[in-house]
C-alpha cells in the first residue's frame, strides 16, 4: 500500500469536497476530478485491511469485498424502493469462469478465468486459491468457523489440478457450501507476495495484509489513516465483473451523526452509509434514502451466562418481561424494521427471525425476580458501542430505567467502536449488552450456528445447551426438504425462547443515503460495496 503523507498529496487523491466546516483539515478539494470520485462517510471505524486477522471488526469486511475476489458471487436484483440488492437465489462467476459439482455432491471443480491478475499484474492461479483457502481454515476465530459452516475444514480438502483448475473435496454434501464461497471470507490473495512477507512467527503474513491489499478485486487501498479515512482506487485490470464507474472512493470516518447528516444534505458527500433511523425517516429533497430489512438479523439484549445473576432462568425472564419494547422501537428504531416481541408462543413455521413470546409486563417481571436468588435486585454494567449509539443508547437508557423499577441497577458502559468486537465477541466479557447479528447465509440453522453454539463468535452470552449443539450440527448441512429439518429447527426456537441468552428486540433495516450517486447495492454483509457506484 502506498501512503501519501502530505495534505497536498491527499487532495490529489481525493478530488472531491468533504465539507470544510465539519472536517477542518480539508478546506477544499479540486473539482476537476469530481466526475470519477465519490466521497462517502460512515460512523464506524475500519481497524484492519485483513478480514482473516483476529479482532478485525465488521466495518473492515468491506475491504475484502472491494479489493479481493471470491470464486463466485451472488446475483443482483432490484428492490421495491428502486435500489439494488444481492440475490441469494442466484450464484454467478467472479474469479471462477465456471464450476461443476459431482453427482454425489462431494467434489466441486472450478475453472479460473484465464486473464485474471492481481493488482501488481501477476496472474491468479489455482495455487493462490489453495493458499488463500488454507489460510482461511487455519487462521482461527471467525474466518475458520465461517469456512466450517460450508464444510470447508482442512487444507487437505483443497487441491490444485492445474494452474487454472481448483478442486474442493467435501466430507459430506451441504446446502451451504456454494453460498459460503460467495461470502467475504474466502477471498483470494496473491500467495507469492504474501509468502515473501511471511515469517516463522507469522506464516500467513497477517501483519503485512493487515496494512496492505494484495488482491485481484475491483479496487485497491492506496491510503488508510486508521480512525479517519480510507481511499480506494480502481483496479483497471479487474476481471471479476463490469469495471466500476468511479476511479476512486474516499471513505471518511465521521463519528458525529449530525455532521454526517449535514454533509449528505448539502451534497458535500455523495454517500452516507448506515445512517440512523431518525435521519432515514426525515431526510428528503435531493437526498435519496434506501432502507432495506436485514435478512436473518435481530437486535437483541445479550445476557452473559458467565455472570452469576444471569445463570438464573427467572432473572433472565424478569429482564425479558421488563423491557419496554414498544417505547424502544419508537425511540431507537423510529418504527423502521419489524418488531420481534409479543408472539403468541406457537412456533408454526421455520421463518427466522420470528417474534418471541415475551412482551412488557412488569408484574410478571417482578414475580420472576422474586422467585430468583436475586429478589432484592443486583448491580450490573450495561455495555454499548460508541459506534452504534444511534440505536444502542436510547435502547439502553429505556431498559436501564425499566430495570431500575425492579431493583436492578445497571450503569451504562460506552465502549469505543474499535474495541467493541474484541470485548463483546472475541473476549465475550460483557455482562449485559446490546448486540446485532445478521446471518449471512439465509437459513435459521445458520443463524443458530453462529449465535447459539458454544464458543462461536456471535454467541456473546457464553451460552451452551447440549440439545441446541446437537440440533445445529444435525440441521446445518441437511437439505431443507428433509422431513426432519423443520421439526428440529422449531425445537431450536423453543429452547432459545425458554433459555433466553439473547432477548429479541426488533429486526433492523440498513439505511443508506445518497446525494449525487447512483448504483448503491444492499448486501447481506451490511458493508459498502463500491463496485456498482457511479456519479449521478
Amino acid at each position: 500500500m502506498t501512503r501519501s503523507n502530505s495534505r497536498r498529496d491527499f487532495l490529489k487523491l481525493s478530488g472531491a469536497s468533504i465539507g470544510a466546516a465539519s472536517l477542518p483539515f480539508l478546506k477544499y478539494m479540486p473539482a476537476q476530478a469530481a466526475d470519477d470520485v465519490i466521497v462517502a462517510v460512515m460512523g464506524q471505524t475500519i481497524n484492519s485491511l485483513d478480514l482473516h486477522r483476529t479482532g478485525t471488526n465488521r466495518p473492515s469486511y468491506q475491504v475484502a469485498v472491494n479489493c479481493y475476489d471470491r470464486l463466485i458471487s451472488f446475483g443482483t436484483k432490484k428492490t421495491p424502493d428502486g435500489g439494488l440488492s444481492y440475490d441469494y437465489s442466484v450464484l454467478e462467476p467472479e474469479l471462477a469462469e465456471s464450476w461443476t459439482t459431482s453427482a454425489d455432491g462431494l467434489t466441486l471443480t472450478f475453472k479460473l478465468k484465464s486473464d485474471a491478475v492481481f493488482q501488481d499484474g501477476a496472474p491468479v492461479t489455482a495455487e493462490d486459491v489453495k493458499w488463500s483457502f488454507d489460510r482461511a481454515v487455519s487462521a482461527g476465530g471467525f474466518p475458520t468457523v465461517q469456512m466450517k459452516a460450508g464444510g470447508l475444514l482442512r487444507p487437505d480438502q483443497f487441491l490444485v489440478e492445474d494452474e487454472k483448475t481448483f478442486v474442493i473435496k467435501l466430507d459430506r454434501a451441504s446446502k451451504l457450501t456454494l453460498p459460503d464461497l460467495a461470502v467475504p471470507v474466502p477471498f483470494i490473495l496473491n500467495s507469492k507476495l504474501a509468502k515473501s512477507k511471511a515469517t516463522a512467527d507469522d506464516p500467513w503474513a497477517m501483519e503485512f495484509v493487515h496494512k496492505n491489499t494484495i488482491g485481484s478485486g475491483a479496487y485497491k487501498v492506496i491510503r488508510w489513516d486508521p480512525g479517519q479515512q480510507l481511499v480506494y482506487e480502481r483496479n483497471d485490470s479487474w476481471k471479476g465483473g463490469p469495471l466500476p464507474g468511479i476511479k476512486r472512493l474516499v471513505l471518511r470516518e465521521v463519528p458525529s451523526q449530525a455532521t454526517r447528516r449535514a454533509l449528505i444534505e448539502r451534497g458535500d458527500v455523495q454517500v452516507s452509509f448506515n445512517i440512523p433511523n431518525k435521519d432515514a425517516s426525515e431526510l428528503g429533497g435531493k437526498t435519496k434514502v434506501f432502507s432495506t430489512p436485514i435478512e436473518n438479523s435481530i437486535y437483541v439484549v445479550g445476557v452473559n451466562y458467565k455472570f452469576e445473576p444471569f445463570q438464573d432462568p427467572d432473572v433472565r425472564k424478569a429482564l425479558a418481561y421488563a423491557i419496554p419494547y414498544a417505547e424502544i422501537f419508537k425511540a431507537a428504531a423510529y418504527e423502521r424494521g419489524s418488531p420481534m416481541w409479543g408472539g403468541d408462543g406457537k412456533i408454526e413455521t421455520i421463518d427466522w427471525p420470528q417474534k418471541s413470546p415475551y412482551s412488557t409486563d412488569m408484574e410478571k417481571a417482578k414475580a420472576h425476580l422474586e422467585k430468583s436468588a436475586f429478589a432484592k435486585g443486583f448491580e450490573v454494567p450495561f455495555s454499548i458501542s460508541l459506534g452504534q449509539t444511534d440505536w444502542m443508547e436510547p435502547t439502553a437508557l429505556l431498559i436501564q430505567e425499566s430495570l431500575g423499577k425492579l431493583g436492578v441497577k445497571c450503569a451504562i458502559e460506552k465502549i469505543p467502536s474499535a474495541n467493541w468486537r474484541t470485548a463483546s465477541l472475541v473476549e465475550k466479557r460483557l455482562a449485559l449488552h446490546l448486540e446485532g447479528f445478521g446471518g449471512w447465509l439465509n437459513y435459521p440453522c445458520y443463524y443458530f450456528f453462529w449465535a447459539y453454539k458454544h464458543g462461536h463468535l456471535f454467541n456473546s452470552s457464553n451460552y451452551k445447551n447440549d440439545e441446541i449443539e446437537k440440533l445445529v450440527d444435525e440441521t446445518l448441512h441437511m437439505p431443507t426438504d428433509d422431513p426432519s429439518y423443520a421439526p428440529k429447527v422449531k425445537r431450536m426456537f423453543e429452547i432459545a425462547f425458554e433459555d433466553l441468552p439473547r432477548i429479541p428486540l426488533w429486526q433492523p433495516a440498513l439505511n443508506v443515503a445518497t446525494h449525487g450517486a447512483k448504483g448503491y447495492e444492499y448486501w447481506f454483509h451490511r458493508q459498502l460495496d463500491a463496485r456498482k457506484l457511479a456519479k449521478g
